[in-house]
Parts: structure tokens; C-alpha cells; sequence
């Protein structure tokens, strides 16, 4: 054990509560004893303790008594009895009563340092999730996280739930809405804080190449491999691995991670033998996986392999109660040196928009309001005009006939002209505007729309 932790020792009997105070000392303990409970109780009415250990049967109060007046004056103080009369109604009594656990006299030195060792361990897993309780009550924050909605709490108490086991997570959400903080929290919050946490976005590089990211090569193993390179799996050993955008990967590479995560094992490109790692998986995605398995895009047996804690961040509008916390939380962060506020009605007006690029979105209008307005409160008029109507929405089906009748445009033409309108209205975010047009963002990125277009088509269609 760690730490100098207090224990009050609680029996009747001199030459146990002796030899229990002198156990706990070699340990590292504080010990404290009393021979009686009602001693114990008015010790415990004016400090806490760790941990009690209690006699069972006592003159007076009985070991089972004193912890049902306990639990009414330091209900987190976990306490474990021990009794020579080890009955099986006696440990049931206990623990219908509240006891942590039960032991029997005359118990083995190890036996009783591991059960307080139990003890001491969900004591600390309780107060800290006591501790990050009153963190969101008076903040509206958990971790990087920030919103205080039935939804954002709901999530939170799942990190808690999660945050010590290795088992696989996949963050589904809109883009924007913050699936990596959701990861790092995840991360920070367990018993993997200590280690890596290496996020790599599965879009970002080609197939091959990513390959070598995750898995390493060995030398010679391609053109340029001209020495041995350690993969992020290797990296990330005793952390967290965040594949971002895992909707995105290919199905041949689908294939390696699956083989990954079911053997704990990887093999470098080019290499003839595996390395075991130990690694906690947690993708990322905003793609609809369920849809992308029934079309053949992704395998079903990676998607059940990565999906053994699903999380799902709801879109902003969806918990708009969570705004004021974010608006709060973006000024500290884009003006640290000076304090500003939101009047209540551009409050109200940040309140009703649809976010369709979620927090990122709200953030982004934030930092400019700041960097355009002189005032210490931001006002309605120093919003800008803020999009009410989806970008899909945007060009309407007038719009395109119009236009498409009156240059005589070619299907081709017409789509190309649509696509660039979805990116302008979107400012460029290709993950949403893949999104709303249904398309594979990697199609996307291949048509290489020109801004051009988009420009030719807002001037026509607006009759500027």
C-alpha cells in the first residue's frame, strides 16, 4: 500500500486491537483504536479516518449497530468487520448493514491488507467521483468538456464508469462537436493518464502509408525505408491510441487493425515477426458505420470489435442549455486578459441558432466577435449574420434549374457547381459537406472543385 491512510481499529479485545494497530504500522498506516463503538462514533463525529475496522461483537453498541449510525455521520468511510462467530447470517447482516466486507477471525495477515487495500481503492474511486461532481456543478465542465445538459452529464458519468478498463470506445457524433476531447478525458480521467495518448486521423494520409504510421516498418521494407521505424502502436504502449475518422479507412487496413485487436499483437510493414502491445483503442467517427457495413465499406466484425463502449456526442442544437458554458468558456479562452460578457440579448440570439458546425462553429463566431469588437459586453449588433438555414438548404432546387437552363449547363457541370456551393456555405469543411451530400470525403477531396465555380455560381444565382 501507498501513502500514509489512517485506520481506526475498533474491538474489545486489547490483544487483537494490539496486534491489528501493530500489522497496519509495518504497512504504512496511522492507526487509531478504540475498545468500544460508542468510543469509536465520537471519535468519528470530530475527524474521518480512511478506513474503520470493526469487531462485530462488542459490549454495548455491536460492531453492525455502530455502522448503521455511521453511515448517518460519515457515510463515504468505508468500514470492514470481522467477527470470530463467522456465521453466514452475520456477513449477511454486515452487508445488508453497509459493511465494505466481512472477514473471520482469525484471519491471515494477507488476507486483511487485501481487502483494506479493496477498501482504500473505491473509497478514492468514490471521492473523486464526488469531486468531479462538484467540479460540473460549479463549473458546467469535465475535463476539456464542457456543457452541463442531461446528455453532457450522461457522458460524463460514462467516463467515470470507463475510464480504468482497456475495452475499445467508439465516439460517434457530428462534426465539431468534440469526439477527441471525449477521448482525451477519457484517457486523463484513468489509469492510462500516466502513458501516451496518440491521436492520428485515419483521412489525413494514404493507405500505405498510414499502415506504417500505425504498425512501423522495418528497413528496406519499401522505397525511402531507409531505417526501422516504431509505429503508434508501439508508441502509445500502456496508453491510448484515438483513431479519428476510423469510417474513413480502407478495408484492407480494416483487416490488419482487426487482427490488431484481437491478438493485442502487430506486425511491422515488412516484417516476419509480431510484437505484442498493450494499447486502448478509441475511434472516432461521423459517419453512419451501421450504413457503411451494409453497403461493404466497412467490415461488421471491426465495427463490433471497436464498438464494445459506444458514446454518441448529440449535435449542439440538440442541447442548447449547454451554450452559455461554451460562450463563457470560448471568451476566457480567446481573451484571457481581459474580461468580456454576452448582453442577454445576443445571448438569446446565440441560443437559437442551429450551430450546424456545433461548438466549433460557435467558437469560431466567438473568437471573431472578440477580435472586431472594443466593448467589455458583447452586444446583439456585434454578432454577425448567422447562417438559420442549413447548408443543404442553401441552394434550392430553383436555384439550380434556373441556372442550369439558362447556361445550358451538362449534368456534370451542374454537380460540380452544387458541390462548390455546399463547400462555400459549409467554409470549406469538406467532413460536413461530404456529410450533406452523402459522398465519401475522399471523393471529395479527389474532385478538386475549384473556388471558381463556387464564386461563379454565388454571383449568378444572387444576380450580383
Amino acid at each position: 500500500m501507498t501513502g500514509l491512510r489512517t485506520a481506526l481499529i475498533v474491538d474489545d479485545d486489547d490483544a487483537m486491537r494490539e496486534m491489528v494497530a501493530s500489522l497496519l504500522s509495518e504497512e504504512g498506516f496511522r492507526t487509531v483504536d478504540v475498545d468500544n463503538a460508542e468510543k469509536a462514533l465520537e471519535l468519528l463525529r470530530e475527524r474521518d479516518v480512511d478506513v474503520v475496522l470493526s469487531d462485530i461483537q462488542m459490549p454495548g453498541l455491536s460492531g453492525i449497530e455502530m455502522l448503521g449510525e455511521l453511515r448517518q455521520i460519515r457515510a463515504s468511510t468505508p468500514v470492514v468487520l470481522m467477527t470470530a462467530f463467522g456465521s453466514i447470517d452475520s456477513a449477511i447482516d454486515a452487508m445488508r448493514a453497509g459493511a465494505f466486507d466481512y472477514i473471520r477471525k482469525p484471519f491471515r495477515r494477507d488476507e486483511v491488507l487485501v481487502v483494506l487495500e479493496r477498501a482504500l481503492a473505491q473509497r478514492e474511486l468514490e471521492d473523486e467521483n464526488r469531486r468531479l461532481r462538484r467540479a460540473v456543478d460549479e463549473t458546467g465542465s469535465f475535463g476539456q468538456l464542457i456543457g452541463t445538459s442531461p446528455a453532457m452529464r450522461d457522458i460524463y458519468a460514462l467516463i467515470r464508469k470507463i475510464a480504468n478498463n482497456r475495452s475499445s470506445v467508439l465516439i460517434t457524433g457530428d462534426s465539431g462537436t468534440g469526439k477527441e476531447l471525449v477521448a482525451r478525458t477519457i484517457h486523463f480521467s484513468g489509469n492510462r493518464s500516466e502513458k501516451a495518448f496518440i491521436p492520428i486521423n485515419c483521412t489525413a494520409l494514404p493507405e500505405g502509408l498510414l499502415e506504417s504510421e500505425l504498425f512501423g516498418h522495418v528497413r528496406g521494407a519499401f522505397t525511402g525505408a531507409n531505417a526501422s521505424k516504431r509505429g503508434l502502436f508501439e508508441e502509445a504502449a500502456g496508453g491510448t491510441l484515438f483513431l479519428d475518422e476510423i469510417g474513413d479507412m480502407g478495408l484492407a487496413l480494416q483487416s490488419k487493425l482487426l487482427r490488431a485487436l484481437q491478438d493485442g499483437e502487430i506486425r511491422p510493414v515488412g516484417g516476419n515477426r509480431s510484437i505484442k502491445v498493450d494499447v486502448r483503442i478509441i475511434a472516432a467517427t461521423n459517419q453512419d458505420l451501421e450504413k457503411g457495413m451494409e453497403e461493404g465499406g466497412f467490415r461488421r466484425d471491426l465495427f463490433y470489435r471497436l464498438n464494445v463502449i459506444p458514446i454518441c456526442i448529440p449535435p449542439l442544437r440538440e442541447r442548447p442549455e449547454d451554450i452559455p458554458a461554451l460562450v463563457t468558456a470560448f471568451l476566457k479562452k480567446h481573451s484571457p486578459d481581459r474580461a468580456r460578457t454576452v448582453s442577454a440579448a445576443a445571448m438569446r440570439q446565440l441560443n437559437s441558432c442551429p450551430w450546424e458546425g456545433n461548438a466549433r462553429e460557435l467558437e469560431n463566431v466567438i473568437e471573431r466577435v472578440l477580435a472586431l469588437s472594443d466593448g467589455a459586453e458583447i452586444a446583439l449588433e456585434d454578432l454577425p449574420r448567422i447562417q438559420e438555414e442549413s447548408p443543404s438548404q442553401a441552394a434550392t432546387a430553383g436555384d439550380l434549374v434556373g441556372l442550369a437552363e439558362r447556361r445550358q449547363l451538362s449534368l456534370r457541370e451542374l454537380e460540380s457547381l452544387y458541390i462548390d456551393r455546399v463547400l462555400e456555405q459549409t467554409r470549406g469543411n469538406k467532413v460536413q459537406a461530404a456529410k450533406i451530400l452523402g459522398i465519401n470525403r475522399r471523393t471529395l477531396y479527389r474532385r478538386g472543385q475549384k473556388q471558381s465555380c463556387a464564386e461563379s455560381f454565388g454571383d449568378e444565382a444572387t444576380g450580383s
